[in-house]
C-alpha cells in the first residue's frame, strides 16, 4: 500500500511559544516550558533535531512515499529549515509556511515565504494551547484578522491548513471555520486532527463535521488515536471516529497523517497506520484514498 504522510514535521531546534510561555530544549529530546513543566517532546534516538533524514528513515521504515511538512508554534516556526528540506529532497516532501498575522511586518513576511521560498501551503495553528490565542486574545476564525490572511491565501492559490485546537476551547470555532470555507469557495482548507475529537465527543464530532462537509474542505488524520489517551493500540475510540467521518463526510475527504516526530514518543509509526489500515472502516478502494491519494491531489498537486 502506498503511503503519504499529510501531517509530519522537521525541527531545526525546539523554539516554541505557547500558553505556558517559552518551549525550549532541556537535552535528549525532552523540552520545558517557561513555567518549569518538562516533557519528551522528540524520540530518545533523533536527539535534538528532527531531521529531514531522520523523517526519511522512518518513511523509508514504513513504506512512506511522501510527506506534508507542517508547521506551527509548539515546536517554532521553521520556515527555512522546511524549506532547505524541500529543496534538498524534492521528491520526498512538500512544506506549508507558517507566521503570526499579527506581526507589524507580516506582510514583508508572506512575501518571503509564498514568493521567495515558494510554499503553496499555509499552516495556521490557532489553538489556545500552543497557538495564536495561547499568546494573543481569542479571535475569530472568520473574523477580519483571518479573512484579510484568507484572501491572500486565495490571491496566491495557496491552500490553507488550519488546527483550531481541542472542544470546549475558545479557539475550536467550527461554525465560523464552515462560514470561512463558505465565503471562501475557491479555497481549499484541510482541517487538522479530524478536529480534534476526545473520548466521548462522538455525537459532537458528528454535529461539527455536519457544518464541515463542504466540496473545498478536507480532513487529516494526525494525532487521531494519540487525542484518544489513555486508550492504546489499536485505539477503539479512534476507529469510531473513523466510522462517523466516513459517515458524514466521506473517505475522500480524509487524510492520513502522522504528526511525527512528537507522536513517535508513544507510540509506533506502524500502529499509527495498522489502527486505520486493519481496522476494517474502509476498503480496498478507501484505503487507497486515505492513504494516497486525496493527499496527492490536495497537496502534491501545487508542485
Amino acid at each position: 500500500m502506498k503511503i503519504i504522510d499529510a501531517h509530519a514535521h522537521v525541527v531545526q531546534c525546539i523554539a516554541g511559544f505557547t500558553s505556558r510561555g517559552e518551549l525550549r530544549s532541556a537535552g535528549g529530546g525532552m523540552a520545558a516550558y517557561a513555567d518549569g513543566t518538562s516533557f519528551r517532546m522528540l524520540p530518545e534516538d533523533m536527539g535534538e533535531q528532527a531531521t529531514a533524514e531522520a523523517l526519511i528513515k522512518v518513511m523509508d521504515e514504513n513504506c512512506v512515499e511522501r510527506a506534508v511538512l507542517l508547521q506551527g508554534q509548539f515546536f517554532g516556526f521553521q520556515n527555512e529549515y522546511t524549506a532547505q528540506a524541500v529543496k534538498k529532497y524534492p521528491n520526498r516532501f512538500v512544506g506549508a509556511g507558517s507566521y503570526d498575522p499579527f506581526c507589524v511586518n507580516a506582510q514583508a513576511v508572506k512575501e518571503h515565504l509564498f514568493k521567495e521560498l515558494g510554499f503553496g501551503i499555509v499552516k495556521f495553528e490557532l489553538s489556545n494551547g500552543s497557538g495564536l490565542m495561547a499568546y494573543h486574545p481569542p479571535l475569530d476564525v472568520n473574523g477580519e484578522v483571518m479573512r484579510k490572511e484568507y484572501a491572500y491565501a486565495c490571491d496566491n492559490n495557496l491552500t490553507v491548513t488550519v488546527d483550531i485546537g481541542r472542544p470546549r476551547n475558545c479557539c475550536w470555532q467550527v461554525d465560523a471555520l464552515a462560514a470561512a470555507a463558505k465565503d471562501f469557495p475557491q479555497l481549499n482548507f484541510v482541517v487538522c486532527h479530524l478536529l480534534a475529537p476526545q473520548i466521548g465527543d462522538n455525537t459532537l464530532l458528528k454535529t461539527s463535521l455536519d457544518k464541515l462537509a463542504l466540496k473545498n474542505v478536507w480532513f487529516d488524520l494526525a494525532a487521531l488515536a494519540a487525542n484518544q489517551k489513555p486508550e492504546e493500540y489499536p485505539y477503539p475510540t479512534a476507529v469510531k471516529h473513523l466510522i462517523t467521518a466516513k459517515r458524514v463526510v466521506g473517505a475522500e475527504r480524509l487524510m492520513f497523517g502522522s504528526d511525527m516526530p512528537s507522536t513517535l514518543c508513544r507510540d509506533s509509526y506502524a500502529h499509527m497506520v495498522g489502527y486505520i489500515a486493519d481496522s476494517g472502516v474502509f476498503n480496498k478502494e478507501e484505503l487507497e484514498k486515505v492513504f494516497y491519494s486525496t493527499a496527492e491531489e490536495v497537496y502534491f498537486g501545487k508542485q
